[in-house]
């Protein structure tokens, strides 16, 4: 029998060039699909940072010398049994869904490839995840907490305040800039999602709350510092969210309040708590900023289960 000959090693090296080249050139392909998306619909970083990462597994799923153009709707099905069998969450596989059916459109308006192999692909059915909520004695007891004394506390307030009259998502709230701030109209000019803009009222209460704050407490906070954000952290720069939350957990406790809290506990009590009131659901979708009056939708879940809950307490026979 002839001995066992090596392999020239130019031959094995070229292996690996091959399958390292199909590796770039699919990450390529990925970066492209992530910047047509930030360039035609201004997705924020966090969406674009979990599309990458959806289709960045899928490449690892696949053998190291295909690419995703190559794929067919049999290999994606494979794929979407494999992540069932490893007991991947419903939402997350929902997510991975969206993002291949997107990725593979944009293939196909781009006549990277002839036929979509996403369009056999269906979604998990998901039950509807409810926020989590305050009452309305919570958020009192919880706007109640800051002593209006002390000048980092007056900040708090009247951030707190704000989300809650405003709705305003975290991100918003703390990188809000003087100029956006509509005292004698009483409005907020955010600027959300996309770039998207929206005026906002924001109520006598939290009018008056945050006069009361630039008045006396942005100044000290700031010392001898510039800035045009409004509301500035101990060092006089930009709050991050992490930082307001750990405040307002901080307030919680000191309201007794033991329901689990989120950064947007406050932006979904102000949505429930106006449909609770007889707001109608596109009035409060305009508010939010949020593009998809099914994404508001959620909120009416919140305020039917709460109003049950207010049956079976007070009704005789409830």
């Amino acid at each position: 029998m002839p001995p066992n000959l090596p392999q020239p090693r130019f031959a094995v090296q070229f292996t690996v060039s091959m399958s390292q080249n199909k590796i770039m050139i699919n990450q390529q392909l990925i970066e492209q699909f992530c910047d047509d998306l930030w360039a035609q619909r201004g997705l924020a970083d966090n969406t674009l940072a979990a599309y990458r990462a959806d289709l960045t597994h899928l490449v690892r799923h696949i053998e190291q010398n295909r690419s995703l153009l190559s794929l067919s709707v049999d290999d994606l099905q494979q794929y979407m049994a494999q992540r069932h069998d490893l007991g991947l969450a419903k939402s997350s596989s929902a997510r991975c869904i969206t993002t291949i059916k997107r990725f593979y459109g944009y293939a196909t308006v781009q006549k990277l490839i002839a036929t979509d192999p996403s369009v056999g692909l269906g979604r998990p059915k998901l039950a509807p995840k409810l926020p989590d909520t305050l009452t309305e004695a919570d958020v009192e007891a919880l706007l109640a907490a800051p002593n209006l004394d002390d000048p980092l506390q007056l900040r708090d307030s009247a951030m707190m305040e704000l989300l809650y009259a405003t709705g305003l998502r975290v991100s918003e709230l703390t990188g809000l800039q003087l100029e956006q701030l509509g005292l004698n109209q009483g409005v907020v000019r955010v600027v959300g999602k996309g770039g998207k803009e929206r005026l906002v009222p924001m109520g006598e209460e939290a009018q008056a709350r945050l006069q009361r704050y630039l008045s006396q407490s942005r100044g000290l906070l700031l010392g001898l510092g510039r800035s045009d954000v409004v509301f500035p952290s101990q060092r006089g720069t930009q709050m991050t969210r992490q930082t307001f939350w750990h405040r307002i957990k901080h307030y919680a406790q000191l309201a007794a309040i033991r329901k689990p809290l989120s950064p947007h506990t406050l932006r979904h009590a102000f949505a429930t708590h106006l449909l609770n009131h007889g707001a109608d659901l596109r009035v409060v979708q305009l508010l939010l900023g949020h593009s998809d009056l099914s994404t508001t939708q959620i909120y009416t879940h919140v305020a039917q289960a709460r109003l049950q809950e207010l049956h079976q307490q007070h009704h005789p026979r409830g």
